[in-house]
């Protein structure tokens, strides 16, 4: 019987992610496979039922984008800037590729993002997906596909986390496509996924179009710089909008839903209290045997029993009994006091005690937004002057005041007798 050497794992968002058999071998290595066990989205499933992927299926989907960014890329004009030369090259740094995408994510913690500052000072999620790709398991693993463990980390980390070694041209660009601001597959696959899986359209944007006209340009928009990035064919900006906009009400609609923040909250002062010292262990046998599984059996548990640590969090979370929302930013109140959310939240602490009070404002940036665009006359310019919807996307803001449900009464009628006197007031004191 010949042995099968190509496989296909099938996807709601690709129909397929295709791999060969070497590639399977770490698809089937610890760190991989523990992130079935990991959700995507934390307990966004508590707001939004259909929300229970997992970090394992986003790794799957990185990989297919990424091999056919590079694919594209490789085929498009303008790839001398890449030190590629012939077929051994291409698919050696193919298959780095592919593998960095597929472990760029086993690093992370129980929840993903929602308890991501639980590592203990000096480590991250980053950190520890390097420190994984560097043991002895994913060694040997590297060594069979005849790539080097090095390549694998700078493609999987990018520069920003990855500062043992210079990165070259070449795999500052190829690391871009894994982890890139604007253009990353990863970006383009949390967009689509989570938004297939929430119900939401907002992520939705046409990664088939984009991915066609992506290509490797030098940025001369910069006083005729030379400096290569990933940039678009003019037939692309629309869909390069629609993929910046995405993210944008992505976060603005579904990641900073204030429900979904507040159990992420709980969830945090729950793992504090439940972890050693209050933070994840950063032994590598210990982080892989710890996953959402283990949590949530954790917090069943302390919901039942007052006297296990964490139990009012845990508690919270199973009956669904959650702080609720006082107050939420309004553009009125900001035009009085850019702190207007900071200000509730101090005088509702006064009023009602910090221990029934809860103030989350999170922030994220419009991103890179400015990227080089191949004209038909074979110009290259900014898509900041191509593109005036670009110029305009905006940071995205939230600043919510929580308070204890059983005081959430009170508490608006406080906060409706008093909004205007503790806005104005905290104004005040600011010019004193």
């Amino acid at each position: 019987m010949v042995k099968k050497n190509n496989h296909e794992v099938r996807d709601p968002i690709y129909a397929f992610v295709h791999m060969d058999s070497d590639e399977r071998q770490v698809l089937n290595s610890a760190p991989v496979q523990r992130l079935r066990h990991i959700h995507q989205l934390a307990l966004t499933y508590l707001v939004y039922p259909g929300a229970t992927h997992r970090r394992f299926e986003h790794s799957l989907g990185v990989m297919e984008l990424a091999t056919r960014i590079y694919t594209t890329v490789m085929e498009n004009r303008c790839t001398d800037t890449l030190d590629i030369n012939g077929g051994y090259d291409r698919n050696y740094y193919l298959r780095v590729l592919r593998m960095a995408s597929l472990v760029h994510d086993i690093g992370h913690a129980p929840f993903s993002h929602a308890s991501e500052d639980l590592f203990p000072a000096g480590w991250d999620h980053e950190v520890m997906t390097l420190s994984l790709i560097e043991s002895e398991e994913m060694e040997r693993l590297w060594k069979r596909l005849k790539i080097q463990a090095e390549d694998v980390a700078k493609l999987a980390l990018g520069p920003k986390h990855y500062t043992k070694d210079i990165f070259t041209t070449t795999e500052a660009i190829l690391s871009e496509i894994i982890t890139g601001d604007t253009f990353g597959a990863d970006r383009m696959d949390y967009l689509l996924r989570d938004s297939h899986h929430t119900g939401v359209a907002y992520g939705r944007f046409d990664h088939y179009r984009l991915i066609e006209t992506l290509q490797v340009l030098p940025k001369r928009y910069e006083d005729e710089s030379m400096e290569p990035a990933l940039g678009v064919e003019s037939g692309g900006i629309q869909s390069a909008e629609a993929l910046l906009l995405a993210r944008y009400f992505m976060f603005s609609q579904l990641y900073f839903h204030p429900i979904r923040r507040i159990y992420d909250i709980h969830l945090k002062e729950f793992l504090q209290a439940w972890l050693e010292g209050g933070y994840f262990p950063t032994d590598l046998d210990d982080h892989l045997s710890l996953t959402d599984n283990e949590v949530m059996s954790a917090i069943g548990k302390a919901s039942r029993d007052p006297r296990l640590p964490g139990h009012e969090a845990a508690e919270r979370i199973v009956k669904r009994n959650h702080y609720r929302v006082l107050y939420t930013r309004n553009p009125n109140d900001v035009l009085k006091n850019r702190e207007a959310g900071l200000a509730i939240s101090t005088a509702a602490c006064a009023e009602f005690g910090e221990e029934n009070i809860r103030h989350d404002r999170p922030k994220k940036s419009a991103g890179r937004v400015m990227f080089p665009v191949l004209e038909l006359d074979g110009r290259i310019v900014s898509s900041l002057s191509r593109s005036d919807t670009l110029q305009h996307i905006p940071e995205v803001a939230a600043d919510t005041v929580y308070i204890n449900p059983d005081l959430l009464d009170v508490g608006r009628k406080w906060l409706e007798k008093n909004r205007k006197r503790v806005i104005e007031s905290a104004v005040e004191e600011e010019s004193e």
